[in-house]
């Protein structure tokens, strides 16, 4: 896929932004609140907007919306450890999978089949990255050991990956539909225009 337009990424990239204020203060959803599309929104950001410095912007405003939930909104601090630090690497896993996925991004199945599987590795690695990060280095559990990682890891695992993955889901097929409308489009106008 050729890189976006400078309108087009400045666009996206503001949506982005507030889908990610809009999910990332109910991590898990309710019957009022979207999940968190924060891993979502960085594969989707490799994906699509490419750029250092908006990974860079990406990470600075997750610290920022936890900051002011936990601050202000009553959030429990229960997974701010020395751990937290993790989500750096576990984001880059994210954005720089999309990254090198990006340039073989079309709008054929095959394309959009490996765009999913490069999504699903990411998100696995970066939820290995995370969830590891926080069990073994994040003080919470007085003696950790392999077997309960592994049940914990099951049980939390699916549900981040599962949640990812229907948000780029979502995301390669609204870029089939745009991709499709955009090309009838620019093949039905009169020639010379």
């Amino acid at each position: 896929m050729k890189p976006l337009t400078r309108h087009a990424d400045l666009g996206l990239f503001a949506a982005f932004a507030a889908l990610m204020i809009a999910t990332r203060f109910h991590h898990f959803g309710d019957a009022l609140h979207l999940p968190d599309a924060s891993m979502a929104l960085f594969f989707l950001g490799g994906l699509y907007l490419r750029k250092h410095w908006q990974f860079a912007v990406f990470i600075a405003l997750a610290v920022a919306i936890d900051w002011i939930a936990i601050e202000y909104a009553g959030v429990s601090d229960f997974c701010v450890t020395a751990a937290y630090s993790f989500l750096l690497p576990a984001y880059a896993a994210l954005w720089y999978g999309g990254r090198l996925y990006a340039d073989r991004l079309r709008t054929t199945w095959a394309s959009m089949l490996g765009a999913a599987g490069v999504a699903l590795l990411s998100a696995s690695v970066s939820f290995a990255i995370s969830n590891g990060a926080f069990y073994w280095l994040g003080g919470r559990y007085a003696e950790p050991h392999s077997a309960e990682y592994l049940a914990r890891a099951w049980q939390w695992g699916p549900l981040f990956v599962r949640t990812t993955m229907a948000y780029i889901a979502v995301a390669l097929v609204v870029h089939a539909i745009l991709d499709r409308v955009v090309g009838l489009r620019s093949n039905t106008q009169p020639a010379g225009r």
